[in-house]
């Protein structure tokens, strides 16, 4: 079964969000430094959120970024084969958003439309 992993929160003010977060959750919320292998992250002024201490059933992870559209908060969940869950979307009736996408040094994306429209991450890490 697939677990819903991490979740990204797009915003308009980062700063502004992040201290939103921080203050009304304590949320731990810290700038990801640019690296060549980091796909640009520094443009996204992309965060980081730890949400608390890893829990058996809680989502503990996720990160607050620049918003670049009208995208919403975006949840990933984790499978073991992800090109083999991307080729089953159209068929059930959803859409392809983003095909699947290697992130350097982290793992395989891939952003899929349910059949009610909603954005939803896949990913699995490398090995």
């Amino acid at each position: 079964m697939a677990n819903l992993t991490h979740f990204m929160i797009p915003a308009d003010d980062v700063d502004r969000a992040r201290r939103f977060y921080a203050a009304l959750l304590g949320w731990k919320i810290d700038p990801v430094p640019a690296s060549p292998d980091t796909m640009g992250i520094a443009a996204m002024q992309y965060h980081a959120i730890l949400t608390g201490p890893v829990e058996p059933g809680a989502l503990s992870t996720g990160g607050l970024y620049k918003r670049h559209q009208k995208e919403p908060i975006l949840s990933f969940v984790q499978v073991e084969d992800i090109e083999g869950v991307v080729s089953k979307v159209e068929n059930l009736g959803g859409k392809i958003s983003l095909p699947v996408t290697e992130i350097p040094g982290v793992g395989m994306t891939a952003m899929i439309l349910d059949t009610e429209g909603n954005l939803i991450g896949i990913w699995t890490p490398l090995d």
